[in-house]
């Protein structure tokens, strides 16, 4: 695995002096129960401490949402500042701000402290603290952010997401496309340690419903829904009796009923919206379904996708590079990014698949190794590193 010869290369588990218990202080801007909505940000956060919470002393620094209270969720301790505001930029400014008071107050009692990298939360955490401090960045907008954005606001964020990472040493990387967008100092000091998948996922035995799944958060232009709506649209024309599910919330969930309402009835009746889903009910929305489609314009490296590869799904995706494995090992079939036409004929050319569960099994075998505890202990093993 590529992550384990970073492992070997930063010499963990060759003598180094490391501490057994750790206290780790976590800045999360998302969390369960965020007005905002939570992303794979997030979940791989709670993913990895839940297998390291019992070891180690763990506090998520989280941004504050109207009724968040610090407390403690799934035995980890949450702390919320900024303001309860239902302002999403506003929300993340203030988030940097008290952020950064916080770390400067109490970041000494810490052993070691990893910040997620998002560009519109400026932290400068490098300037307030003297411990050990991680970088994790899940991924690289660039230009993107000038089709979300307005030209100024595009353009900042732009130059904090080229600058602010140049003031850090140690870094956790999500992928290899990742490192490569970022020119990094010669001392830095950084490893890749990708995202990963339940084993309860791996153990399920697949079943094939009749409707196609889009996991994940609700964001019209960055995961390609309006897209997805309007190739469902003409899918539909061909396969009415395959209905599409889409599960999952978010900030853009308003307009995305808009949308939806544009729709022929016959078609809008043929869509489902069950919101949210976690526990037994994610996995059986994942276990059912006929295959999964994840249209994205922009990606890092989406759990979503790991999980429905995990329950031996065939995969439709956009032709991104973040998505590229899923063509190189066969897992699924691929659509030219932001393409409707395109998108709609990879749905009918897997609808038609006789291919489906082969593909469906190489996804397993492939994500075979990426379970959380797996990924818990490389992960763990490099902060103990970075601390010692």
């Amino acid at each position: 695995m590529l992550w384990m010869d970073s492992i070997n290369f930063l010499g963990i588990g060759r003598g180094l002096r490391i501490k057994e218990k750790m206290k780790i202080l976590h800045l999360l801007y998302e969390s369960k129960g965020d007005y905002f909505g939570i992303g794979g940000v997030g979940i791989r956060a709670y993913e990895i401490y839940r297998h390291l919470s019992s070891r180690h002393d763990i506090t998520l620094l989280c941004k504050k949402y109207p009724g968040a209270r610090d407390k403690e969720i799934e035995g980890l301790k949450h702390v919320f500042v900024g303001s309860e505001s239902n302002n999403l930029t506003r929300a993340l400014l203030s988030y940097a701000c008290h952020a950064a008071q916080f770390a400067r107050k109490y970041g000494d009692e810490f052993d070691i402290i990893i910040e997620e990298f998002s560009p519109a939360i400026p932290t400068f955490l490098h300037l307030w603290t003297k411990k050990p401090l991680v970088l994790q960045v899940q991924g690289y907008t660039g230009r993107f952010y000038f089709k979300k954005y307005n030209p100024f606001y595009a353009l900042v964020l732009c130059g904090l997401e080229q600058v602010r990472p140049r003031f850090y040493r140690q870094f956790i990387f999500i992928s290899d496309q990742t490192v490569k967008r970022f020119a990094l100092k010669n001392n830095a000091n950084h490893i890749v340690i990708p995202n990963g998948v339940s084993d309860k996922f791996l153990n399920l035995p697949p079943g094939e419903g009749d409707y196609i799944l889009y996991l994940g958060r609700i964001d019209i232009y960055g995961k390609g829904l309006d897209l997805l709506i309007r190739a469902y649209r003409e899918f539909f024309q061909s396969f009415p009796h395959i209905r599409l599910v889409i599960a999952g919330a978010g900030r853009d969930m308003d307009r995305f009923h808009d949308l939806l309402n544009g729709l022929p009835d016959t078609v809008r009746k043929n869509i489902e919206l069950p919101g949210w889903v976690s526990g037994n009910e994610k996995e059986k929305v994942l276990q059912n379904a006929f295959f999964v489609v994840f249209p994205s314009r922009h990606e890092v490296q989406p759990i979503s996708v790991l999980e429905a590869m995990a329950c031996a799904k065939a995969v439709v995706v956009s032709d991104i590079q973040e998505f590229s494995f899923v063509s190189e090992y066969g897992a699924g079939l691929s659509c030219s990014n932001g393409d409707t036409v395109s998108l709609a004929q990879s749905m009918r050319d897997m609808a038609l698949s006789d291919m489906r569960k082969e593909m469906g099994q190489r996804g397993r075998n492939l994500v075979r190794d990426h379970t959380w505890d797996k990924i818990a202990v490389i992960y763990e093993e490099f902060l103990k590193s970075v601390a010692g």
